[in-house]
């Protein structure tokens, strides 16, 4: 499969100025603050999301100062995000570093938190980009909502498909989705095009949300081995609710027990994670995810063949043939 370096390579320099300004909007005058800023910068993931900014904003026209701190302006949202989901889910690991709220306790976490927040609407709001703010902000609110949506279907673990993917529509397709609008955005390609390249994000994270939800099956793992950290947190995935939709009353029951009162025992998860694999739930939802990878690359291809497009294709396909 192709690596993440070849794939940003028409944008390749953008990028590497990219970690440089990112760096700068995160340095404070507190002694504190920029000791927990130089920690989050160490821990950077793949950067995708800025990635998907600047292949947007090329394909679209060309790259300027507005793209930058659109870039930023996502990735300051993201990592306030992962910070506060740290807290919710009281988890003490992040891309197998401590976590941010494991070393500095979670009133800490949820103050940087904030202050990436803050920072992100700084930015905007300096510089009059309001339009960009704008897309940011529903993300946000998107974002929340289905959080909460899942919070409150966990109670139950009996949700329907078209429940689940409003979920991962609003709890994760809403930042990618915003990522490839911000970068038609932010070079003024207007608005039939910046709400296309809205849609193609949102079909591409949909497509990555299933990705992830396959990985607690062990599908596709490296190692090969389920994580059923998704069970043991009573999130209703794709794979589970096809399990549940295709097998008698008495056996929904009992699966639903299991996972609402033996989630956290190894064997129970175990037993829940090989029913779905046997019910063809895995099957299943690898289908879905190639269908709404399809639709993500069926928008792309209207725009003309360049090396941006492949990269954007081939970003696509990164996100759902990963396995980690």
């Amino acid at each position: 499969m192709i690596s993440l370096d070849q794939i940003q390579l028409p944008v390749e320099k953008h990028m590497a100025a990219f970690e440089g300004r990112f760096r700068e909007s995160l340095q404070s005058k507190v002694p504190l603050l920029d000791i927990i800023m130089r920690f989050v910068i160490r821990r950077k993931g793949k950067q995708m999301r800025p990635l998907f900014v600047f292949l947007s904003a090329s394909l679209c026209g060309e790259i300027t100062d507005v793209t930058y701190r659109g870039a930023i302006l996502i990735e300051l949202l993201h990592t306030a995000t992962l910070i506060h989901d740290d807290v919710v889910d009281d988890s003490n690991e992040r891309r197998g570093y401590f976590s941010l709220n494991a070393l500095w306790k979670n009133k800490i976490s949820v103050l940087i938190g904030d202050y990436l927040l803050s920072k992100g609407l700084l930015i905007a709001l300096d510089n009059d980009d309001f339009s960009l703010l704008k897309i940011v902000s529903r993300a946000t609110r998107q974002m929340s909502e289905g959080e909460l949506l899942q919070i409150e279907k966990a109670r139950y673990l009996d949700i329907k498909e078209e429940v689940y993917f409003e979920i991962i529509r609003k709890k994760t397709a809403s930042l990618i989705a915003s990522c490839t609008a911000i970068g038609a955005e932010s070079v003024k390609a207007g608005k039939e095009i910046v709400d296309k390249m809205y849609l193609f994000g949102e079909y591409a994270g949909i497509a990555f949300q299933i990705r992830d939800d396959l990985f607690d099956y062990g599908d596709g793992l490296a190692i090969g081995k389920p994580r059923g950290i998704d069970i043991k947190e009573k999130k209703m995935t794709l794979p589970l609710i096809y399990l549940l939709r295709n097998v008698d009353y008495f056996e929904k029951k009992k699966i639903i027990y299991l996972v609402k009162r033996h989630n956290n025992d190894p064997e129970m998860v175990k037993r829940v994670i090989e029913k779905v694999n046997n019910s063809g739930g895995i099957d299943y939802s690898r289908q879905k995810m190639i269908e709404y990878r399809d639709k993500a690359l069926d928008i792309l291809h209207t725009f003309p063949v360049s090396p941006t497009r492949d990269s954007l294709e081939q970003l696509v396909i990164f996100t759902t043939e990963r396995n980690k």
